[in-house]
């Protein structure tokens, strides 16, 4: 039996996780969602056709999966909305990036909680979610959140000490795609291609590299390898690509990343001690 669920958070993730469940087999009234603002409540609900309240306790209570899908900063203030309502057998799963898990635990001692890291392919039940359970979270809650963030693609049980690398690598990854998409469409334009045939090339191109990588056994150093001819066009591009330091800027934004999933982690655990 699929668990009821409440989605704290109206915004961009909230909403793609809510359609993704729907379209997984949960029935609408099994899911409630909440947003702050009426006019936002009234967008999610009509895109979704679930209930969106402006309550977060009034949608939280009672459900078995709360899931707190708001920005980093807003975490604190939520939690405050919240506190008298959530308690043990109650399952709550954070999307807010960086938050550790002692922000929730410290605000509701006993309850199960299982800090995530999803990613917008999720929309396209295409995404990767990693996520890890608390001192409270036992086989059988992380084995409910699996199946509430599953709905949206694949999931991958870590540690939370790997949580802010992941946020780095497969949270932030879809845009470093669309910078490479935006990038290379432009090249294209630049070499002659009309905008309508750049856009096609460039995005079946990376719809059918990124499906033939996760597809394959072979790894995507040998997949390189095989595309690239001794003296050939590819070769060409990959040298251009080493000399101007493409793998070192791969490295550094990701490290920029993952340094500021630290930061928000740390802001949000100060204002909740704050509060």
């Amino acid at each position: 039996m699929r668990p009821s669920v409440a989605i704290l958070g109206a915004g961009s993730m909230g909403e793609i996780l809510a359609e993704g469940l729907v379209r997984a087999g949960w029935a609408l009234d099994q899911l409630v969602m909440a947003a702050r603002r009426p006019e936002r409540a009234k967008e999610a609900e009509r895109h979704t056709g679930i209930t969106v309240l402006l309550d977060p306790g009034e949608a939280a209570s009672g459900r078995d999966v709360v899931v707190i899908a708001v920005k980093p900063k807003d975490v604190p203030a939520l939690l405050d909305q919240i506190r008298e309502v959530i308690a043990p057998p109650q399952l709550l799963i954070s999307l807010a990036a960086g938050v550790p898990l002692s922000v929730f635990e410290e605000a509701f001692p006993g309850v199960a909680v299982v800090r995530s890291m999803p990613n917008t392919p999720a929309a396209v039940d295409e995404g990767m979610t990693a996520y890890c359970g608390g001192a409270h979270t036992d086989p059988a809650a992380l084995e409910r959140a699996a199946s509430v963030l599953a709905a949206v693609g694949e999931t991958i049980n870590l540690s939370e000490d790997l949580l802010d690398a992941v946020t780095a690598v497969s949270g932030t990854g879809p845009a470093y795609v669309f910078l490479l998409a935006e990038a290379l469409t432009e090249a294209a334009i630049r070499e002659g291609l009309p905008h309508h045939a750049a856009e096609k090339l460039v995005d079946q191109t990376l719809r059918g590299a990124g499906i033939l990588l996760a597809g394959s056994e072979k790894s995507a150093f040998r997949l390189r390898a095989e595309v690239t001819s001794p003296g050939g066009t590819t070769a060409a591009a990959m040298h251009t690509l080493e000399n101007g330091g493409f793998r070192a800027l791969i490295e550094d934004a990701v490290r920029a990343a993952a340094s500021r999933s630290r930061e928000l982690g740390m802001e949000a655990a100060g204002h909740s001690k704050e509060a």
